[in-house]
């Protein structure tokens, strides 16, 4: 029986089936390890396996490293480069198990490898096909994107820059100039609401999360629901319970707001919308992605349309992605729900069916208590905010002048410098003459938030507000605990960052102070 089942072996071609002695020289050969390796058992029988190793391998220690492996653990099961005796590499499956007598005493190994060089190199090939594909998708998504943005800032630019022209022609009507000057600024908004839109796809619109009641938000937005979506509409809203939520407050109504406008573009002829809270236990796997534990509340948006069909489910999150007609929505809405919500710590969800309507439902995290505490102690802006004795920090040039005369036409004392190590020279001096730094985040050398941190240390009687367009790190941990004032500023939202005044009993809360 047993020299049968030796001569099976030394008969099998399709794997390499071999013993080691102890130390690792080969001991028998087969057919399989021949015609892999190349060596005739004349050969190879009495020399060490170490030589169907890659040179690198011998140099990192991997043949001792096996057979230590195999004897200690019962078993080495690896992938990867051997060579054969022309020096070609191939790719292997191996196999070591210690082979013992009746003692327990170890006596060699058997070795099994089987050569997987055909199916990694079909694998690499699919991988490479599937790499091609991916970037093809993603240059077709990023054509979309910069399609559409051109489309929709040439329009708003238009606008503008239509509106300039007019203002500077002579003898224009009052009545004409007022309306000009409305059309630039609230063009101005729209460009500026699209950039957020297309930074919470992103994820990386800076958030300003604050402690709020779903509740209690979604019946004050009951007069603005029932405008967005007409008569023929009947709305249902049922959210008894409170439910205190830690996120955006304005990027919040906005999310609602978008899936309220797409429920109504969804049943044309009427029909019943309801929107709904409940506390939730988790977030299920959504779209590939797995679930996740945790406390949150769930607002669901539920229309009677027609249903979404699974070949539009699979994009209705992408940018500029819409099944309406021309000028009839910018393609943005779905996706900055879904940036809002996944930047937010939560999730959106949609469950759809041809003819039964569609729901889809954020979640957001609810807020734990020392959040709810925290929201208590902030105070409200003042009207009257009086003169502030302002360093600026400002690299660009253009933007640092208008800001400047914007805080000095609000009667506020300025000193404007280009970089954060201007500004802290200038405070290691004369820190006692200022009562407020208005910085931005993104500027070269040090940070707005760098130099933040530092005045926070240093100066802590001077408060601290930043600003920015966009910054990673606010978009990826927040404001830091300061106040923060989004570009682009209004005469508005200066006014009101100016008059949030810090509690002086406690000067730490000038860092929970909200801003606009």
């Amino acid at each position: 029986m047993d020299q049968r089942f030796a001569l099976l072996v030394k008969a099998v071609k399709d794997y390499a089936i071999y013993l080691l002695d102890p130390e690792g020289h080969v001991a028998s050969w087969n057919a399989g390890a021949e015609r892999f390796k190349g060596y005739t058992a004349d050969e190879i029988i009495g020399q060490h396996f170490s030589r169907f190793y890659t040179e690198e391998d011998r140099q990192a220690g991997e043949p001792a490293r096996a057979l230590h492996i195999a004897e200690s653990e019962g078993k080495y099961d690896i992938e990867g480069w051997r060579m054969r005796k022309d020096g070609t590499r191939f790719r292997a499956s191996v196999l070591i198990d210690p082979i013992r007598d009746d003692a327990g005493r170890l006596i060699g190994f058997a070795k099994v490898t089987r050569d997987l060089t055909e199916r990694w190199l079909a694998q690499q090939e699919v991988e490479r096909a599937r790499e091609a594909m991916a970037q093809a998708q993603k240059m077709e998504a990023v054509g979309r994107l910069t399609g559409g943005v051109a489309h929709d800032f040439n329009n708003l630019l238009t606008i503008i820059r239509s509106s300039v022209d007019l203002l500077r022609r002579p003898g224009l009507d009052p009545a004409k100039h007022d309306r000009y000057i409305d059309a630039i600024a609230d063009t101005a908004d729209r460009a500026a609401a699209l950039t957020a839109q297309l930074l919470a796809f992103a994820r990386r619109q800076p958030l300003k999360p604050e402690v709020f009641d779903i509740a209690e938000r979604l019946a004050a937005m009951r007069p603005i629901i029932e405008t967005s979506t007409g008569p023929a509409i009947r709305l249902t809203i049922e959210a008894a319970a409170p439910a205190l939520v830690y996120a955006d407050f304005n990027q919040f109504e906005t999310a609602l707001l978008n899936l309220v406008v797409n429920a109504r573009d969804a049943m044309p002829a009427g029909g019943g919308l309801r929107v709904a809270c409940r506390p939730a236990d988790g977030v299920p796997a959504v779209r590939g992605h797995g679930a996740a534990s945790g406390r949150f509340a769930a607002v669901t948006v539920t229309d009677e349309g027609g249903g979404i069909d699974p070949q539009t489910m699979r994009h209705i999150f992408e940018p500029f992605f819409t099944t309406k007609g021309l000028h009839k929505g910018t393609g943005l809405g779905l996706s900055q729900v879904h940036g809002f919500a996944k930047q937010s710590g939560g999730e959106i969800d949609v469950d759809s069916a041809i003819g039964q309507g569609t729901t889809f439902t954020l979640f957001l995290p609810l807020a734990d208590g020392g959040l709810a505490q925290r929201a208590a102690r902030r105070k409200r802006p003042d009207a009257n905010p009086g003169t502030r004795r302002i360093l600026l920090v400002e690299d660009n040039e253009a933007v640092g002048a208008f800001a400047r005369e914007l805080f000095e036409e609000m009667g506020q004392i300025v000193t404007w410098v280009q970089n954060g190590e201007a500004a802290v020279a200038l405070l290691e001096v004369a820190a006692a003459k200022f009562d407020l730094i208005f910085t931005d985040v993104i500027m070269p050398g040090m940070s707005g938030l760098d130099l933040a941190r530092l005045a926070t240390e240093r100066w802590p009687q001077i408060r601290v507000v930043l600003t920015s367009g966009y910054s990673d790190a606010l978009a990826e941990d927040g404001d830091h605990g300061f106040d923060f004032v989004r570009k682009p500023y209004s005469v508005e939202g200066i006014v009101a960052v100016l008059g949030n005044t810090p509690d002086t009993a406690h000067p730490a809360a000038a860092r929970d102070i909200e801003a606009i």
